[in-house]
């Protein structure tokens, strides 16, 4: 099932020399450990990292991503297909570059944008590859964190909405997102057998009969 993703990253204008405006922006940002809003926070004990090298094989295999304004069908404004959308990866994250048609949606969003009632993104995606680790700093709480190790792109674009904090990229339950993410922290939980502290009590207490 889709995954949604915000980001408060800038989205923008450009302008070509020959005077056609472009919407340029961030879609995804990788996890930067410097960077504490380089992570999702989906939960108190769950965060979230895009990793580099995730939407690799989406845009080596040419991926017909869509961009959409506000994730919405009807709200098309570039197409990978039709070389209206051009995405890229560099050091930062997922880059995005539209060539709107003339449109009533996109003259509404280049004009949001130029007056800055626009100021981020998102996109959407299907993992394809993720990793679970689980933390416990200077024996506090656990924290589990998630990796995005590979996706398909469904769609990028601006959003009204981008996110909820700065040190939050956001997420928003989207199709079931939250449901979906539990089940797979709690599917791999029950891969990694008991807690530590319980295989530690199990050897304490099999040390005990033996004695």
């Amino acid at each position: 099932m889709p995954e949604r993703r915000f980001s408060k990253m800038p989205v923008g204008l450009r302008k070509r020399d020959d005077g056609t405006e472009t919407i340029v922006g961030y879609a995804a940002v990788f996890y930067n450990e410097n960077d504490p809003g380089s992570e999702y926070a989906i939960w108190d004990d769950m965060r979230e990292r895009i990793m580099p090298g995730c939407f690799d094989r989406a845009i080596r295999e040419g991926q017909d991503c869509r961009a959409l304004f506000n994730h919405d069908a009807d709200n098309l404004l570039g197409r990978a297909a039709a070389g209206t959308l051009a995405l890229s990866v560099d050091g930062k994250g997922l880059r995005y570059e539209i060539t709107p048609a003339d449109t009533t949606c996109a003259r509404d969003v280049l004009e949001n944008l130029r007056a800055g009632n626009l100021s981020g993104s998102s996109f959407s995606f299907i993992p394809r590859d993720t990793t679970f680790r689980e933390l416990r700093v200077d024996g506090g709480d656990r924290t589990y964190i998630r990796e995005v190790n590979d996706v398909d792109l469904i769609d990028v674009g601006p959003v009204t909405y981008p996110a909820y904090e700065s040190t939050t990229a956001g997420l928003r339950a989207a199709g079931g997102d939250l449901a979906g993410l539990r089940q797979e922290l709690e599917e791999w939980r029950k891969k990694q057998g008991p807690p530590l502290a319980a295989k530690l009590a199990a050897y304490r207490a099999r040390a005990v009969e033996v004695q």
